[in-house]
């Protein structure tokens, strides 16, 4: 079960072994991940977005093609377009990437810091870290009809009161099931419930 506190926690970890800042996305299907999490300087995001480097990242191709963590001085890693050269020119001068989960639902992670390469001490702890990210946040296999059903009533447009009425409940049981649908689903608001649940073919 997610617990957003937990979870937090674990972030904050994650903050504190990458000076630098971490890239993660959490459970990437058709490459598009469930949840994304980045504390790089803003500067290098953009430029990595404008450039379209995630198309041509050598340590994204690495994460899809295998799993288990990796240095980004790893020789045996291509860079034909230099995007790691680019990446240090911004302070992100080391690096570890790590990857877990099964490819239809991939974790890829990445840590950065601008002083020294991470030891490999410091790359178990952040690769255990990151798949305990992934157990925490592994996507619902299925709904309660409850929840389905209060999903589906705001979905097709229903205000709470009349979805309440048309299932027959309180107003505030209609807000308790949609709550516990965002729960379930990982979303801060309904709308983003209602779209997991259509992409995870629950709805």
């Amino acid at each position: 079960m997610f617990e957003k506190a937990v979870f937090d926690r674990e972030l904050r970890v994650l903050d504190s072994l990458a000076p630098q800042g971490y890239n993660i996305g959490l459970h990437i299907r058709f490459t598009s991940p469930l949840m994304t999490f980045q504390s790089y300087d803003p500067e290098w995001l953009a430029h990595y977005t404008e450039r379209g480097y995630v198309l041509r990242d050598p340590m994204v191709a690495w994460g899809f093609s295998t799993t288990g963590a990796t240095r980004w001085s790893n020789q045996n890693i291509p860079d034909p377009f230099g995007i790691l050269e680019d990446a240090a020119r911004f302070g992100l001068r080391y690096g570890v990437t790590i990857s877990w989960g099964p490819i239809a639902s991939r974790t890829i992670a990445s840590v950065a810091r601008a002083d020294r390469e991470f030891e490999d001490a410091e790359i178990d702890k952040i690769e255990a870290l990151v798949r305990r990210l992934h157990d925490m946040t592994e996507p619902p296999q299925e709904l309660t009809k409850a929840q389905i059903e209060a999903l589906k009533c705001i979905a097709d447009g229903d205000r709470h009161a009349a979805a309440a009425s048309k299932l027959g409940i309180s107003e505030s049981a209609l807000k308790a099931r949609l709550a516990s649908a965002r729960e379930r689903l990982m979303a801060r608001t309904t709308a983003e419930a209602i779209q997991r649940a259509k992409d995870y073919r629950l709805l």
